[in-house]
């Protein structure tokens, strides 16, 4: 049942819970903004998570329970799977026979119940629960994955058997590490490392050989975090492991190796691009995760706004020329290809890409993976694809002089053509351009937009505290930007009220929580959009400096990157920390 507001005010007056002209306010509020009373009380601090909580059920008729009191068995609490405990909000915690208790935030969400059912072939009775408490709870899968490898490396020390190799000589030959690396215990260790990756929406594993043991870290939201230490013995077995599913030479230990693998989880089909390169104590492994279904985003979602926005649409609806996306590995440019790649894509289309790895498979589009190996380069596959009558053509990256002729010349001829480049703004990738050899007046007559950007970390909104900047940072701000700008654009993009100054705008900072360890949770990018209009093309002809055809697309209205970043600062939803972080890269 849905728990009406008039229905939770009656219970807590009953109750006498809270102040009775505090309770009128909340109301009011709620009834304004369409918002639970409960989570308005929750906010002021009147009430708390659990006395909300059991209320909740207490109105329900469903029995409560307090997580924070209960001890949970492991076993219990792994029958439900944690990306499904964490993406659905439910805890197993006690198991009666046939009977499995569980602690939602909503026990009235059937589908979620009807699915705990079918999964574990229990009968399921949903408890009512506080939010504070399912989080606090699903600390537990993490300490029960340090109890697993602690439990696997004691139980199979005799299974064990890996030392450190003297200089020059290999710890196992390849029978050996094939043997190894199908052994239980490192099977399990390897499935953990990735199961735990995915769950917590790392984008990279590092797993790093030291003198006496081997450092997991996942990358998330962008920064490495310490995971896990594993005993030196098994660095062999795990690596050998890693090698066997990416089909890579498990007796090559001097020669750095790229491979890829797929695997099958709750969240859906997630590919590991695996790169191993040999180094002091032995081969580091990095797993980027990609994962394959493609996301579906839209440009507001990924940051964009008010006028970079209405030019990238623009842009994206023209017949032919180039669009390029610039930054450092990392910084979202494949995401963006992917998203106005999503744009275009209609059944009059032909779409054509040819990429390094394809990392999400998009519906109606005819993906390449390069294979340098074999001969299939970038530059290769581009000239293939040309003959397949294509509309629009995707490279994943311009990385040398055949490459941007190519597209330049396919741009040229008639098809559109989206593209990455590694430089450090969008004004940038005019000039690199021209270093790889191609001439001023094709690019200015190809080019129609580069887009420049990085990713910031989101402020989590249940914690950023407010402040107002000093005397002393905004004279530091003052170094960076022009004050008197910065200030027009925010009032321009709504960011701030027109008449709000300086010293009244609200920042906000990072305040870590259980749910955000830093404060942050989840990346959003920031963008500058320079269009290639005819004042931008004579500058590209006239063979103009990076910081000319800056200045002046900045006069015709773009936003750069920082600019970009300090509105979004401003509206609550990263801090100028983070901004200047990541511009200053």
């Amino acid at each position: 049942m849905r728990i009406t507001n008039k229905q939770l005010k009656a219970f807590i007056e009953d109750a006498n819970l809270v102040d009775s002209k505090e309770l009128e306010k909340a109301m009011k509020k709620a009834e304004k903004e369409d918002r639970s009373v409960g989570e308005i009380l929750l906010q002021k601090g009147l009430i708390t998570e659990e006395k909300l909580a059991s209320l909740r059920a207490y109105i329900a008729g469903v029995p409560y329970v307090d997580l924070t009191k209960v001890k949970i068995d492991p076993e219990v609490l792994h029958i439900i799977p944690e990306s499904i405990a964490r993406k659905n909000n439910i805890i197993a915690y006690k198991r009666e026979g046939n009977n499995l208790e569980v602690a939602m935030e909503d026990p009235t969400d059937i589908q979620t119940v009807d699915f705990i059912r079918k999964k574990s072939g229990l009968k399921i009775l949903p408890r009512y629960t506080s939010e504070k408490g399912i989080k606090s709870t699903l600390k537990l899968y993490e300490e029960s994955l340090e109890k697993e490898f602690e439990g696997l490396v004691d139980k199979e020390e005799g299974e064990i058997k890996l030392e450190k190799a003297k200089e020059g000589e290999e710890v196992m030959g390849k029978e050996e590490l094939a043997k190894e690396a199908e052994e239980l215990p490192i099977i399990r260790i390897v499935d953990s490392i990735l199961r735990h990756a995915i769950t917590q929406r790392a984008s990279d594993i590092h797993i790093e050989p030291e003198e006496k043991d081997v450092l997991v870290r996942y990358r998330i939201d962008g920064i490495l975090h310490d995971a896990m230490t594993l005993p030196k013995k098994v660095q062999d077995g795990v690596v050998a492991r890693i090698k066997i599913l990416s089909n890579l030479r498990l007796d090559e230990h001097r020669l750095p190796q790229d491979g890829r693998f797929t695997i099958k989880s709750d969240e859906g089909k997630v590919s590991f691009r695996v790169s191993i390169l040999p180094v002091f104590d032995g081969e580091k492994v990095v797993l980027r995760l990609l994962r394959e279904e493609a996301k579906g985003f839209g440009l507001e979602e990924l940051g964009y706004r008010g006028e970079a926005l209405e030019r990238l649409e623009r842009a994206i609806r023209k017949p032919l020329g180039m669009i390029l996306a610039t930054g450092p590995t990392g910084s979202g440019k494949t995401t963006t290809l992917y998203t106005l790649l999503d744009i275009v894509n209609e059944p009059g289309v032909n779409i054509s890409t040819v990429e390094d790895p394809i990392e999400y498979r998009m519906p109606r589009i005819n993906q390449t993976q390069i294979k340098p190996q074999i001969g299939l380069t970038f530059a290769n596959g581009l000239r293939a694809l040309v003959r397949q009558d294509p509309d629009v053509i995707m490279v994943g990256e311009i990385r040398d002089e055949e490459t941007a002729s190519l597209g330049i010349n396919a741009a040229l001829t008639g098809h559109l053509v989206l593209s990455t480049i590694h430089t450090n703004s969008a004004a940038g990738a005019m000039p690199r351009l021209i270093d790889m050899g191609q001439e001023p007046f094709l690019i200015s007559s190809t080019l129609i937009l580069a887009v420049g950007q990085r990713l910031v970390r989101k402020l989590c909104p249940k914690t950023k505290e407010k402040y107002t900047l000093s005397k002393k940072e905004l004279e530091s701000l003052e170094r960076e930007v022009d004050l008197d700008r910065m200030l027009k654009l925010m009032k321009d993009q709504k960011a701030i009220d027109k008449n709000t100054q300086w010293e009244d705008i609200e920042f906000y900072k990072a305040k870590p929580s259980e749910d955000c360890p830093d404060g942050y949770k989840g990346r959003l990018g920031i963008y500058e959009v320079l269009e290639v209009t005819e004042t931008i093309r004579k500058l590209i002809s006239e063979n103009a400096t990076i910081d000319e055809i800056e200045d002046q697309a900045k006069k015709e209205g773009m936003t750069t990157m920082l600019e970009d970043g300090i509105i979004k600062a401003a509206q609550g939803i990263t801090t100028l920390e983070e901004v200047f972080r990541v511009t200053s890269e």
